[in-house]
């Protein structure tokens, strides 16, 4: 076999210890019913698909989850890389008020109320967004939304079993009816996306890109120093130069 040979052109590598990992996904906006059947509305996006299945990386006691876990439903609404004023809108927003009086040793909660979440039970309102009834599931849909998948709850994994830190869950979802706005369909098919036309937005290290190769705006969300959530990662590693 030959040996690996050392290519002085090649790029330097270096070790580091990321407080996070959004090496970049869709925003998704996430919509589910609370329980006096008002919506809600979460902005994430450690999401991935595979057929029709999504799976959702979410905090074990967001509303959000708890919601999901309750009614079985939500609707994965895509954000497009212009929307950014929305998504702005509903970062650092919870629907929980528990929020607001979460205390030390509260994991999640009081890691949101000393980053400044605000509880906001209009979530819709505040994002100035437009609700559309849904087919199949009972959350809402949201009209500015270029795609809107209405889901069921089919699969609750708990993650990080091997650390004390806990609190967050992969959800999966069955995809059960996809809405599309007319202008990112592909002509002369029925079923397909014009990648062409559909122009996600990307959440990358916190920060809002499109497909564009630079950032669609400022985001609310990196306010928030990546360090911050070192506690839900790997600990810091300093290189020996």
């Amino acid at each position: 076999m030959g040996s690996i040979q050392n290519n002085q052109t090649a790029a330097k590598h270096a070790t580091i210890s990321p407080a996070i990992f959004y090496w970049g996904t869709p925003v998704v906006l996430i919509t589910t019913q609370n329980p006096d059947g008002t919506s809600n509305i979460a902005p994430m996006s450690s999401a991935w698909w595979l057929g029709n299945r999504c799976m959702l990386g979410l905090g074990a006691i967001s509303q959000s989850t708890i919601n999901l876990i309750r009614t079985k439903q939500c609707v994965l609404n895509l954000a497009s890389d212009n929307m950014t004023g929305a998504v702005n809108a509903l970062a650092r927003t919870t629907g929980s008020p528990e929020i607001l009086t979460a205390q030390p040793g509260e994991g999640y909660k009081y890691f949101k109320r000393m980053n400044g979440y605000e509880y906001v039970p209009d979530k819709f309102g505040r994002a100035g967004l437009t609700p559309l009834n849904s087919d199949l599931v009972a959350p809402a849909r949201i009209a500015e939304c270029p795609t809107q998948m209405e889901a069921e709850l089919v699969g609750v994994y708990e993650m990080m079993q091997d650390v004390d830190t806990k609190g967050f869950i992969a959800l999966e979802v069955k995809v059960l009816r996809t809405h599309v706005h007319e202008e990112i369909r592909m002509e002369g098919f029925e079923n397909r996306i014009d990648p062409d036309k559909w122009q996600p937005m990307i959440m990358s290290f916190q920060e809002l890109y499109g497909l564009k190769g630079k950032k669609v705006d400022e985001s609310v969300l990196a306010k928030i120093s990546e360090e911050e959530y070192r506690g839900f990662s790997n600990a810091a590693e300093v290189e020996e130069i």
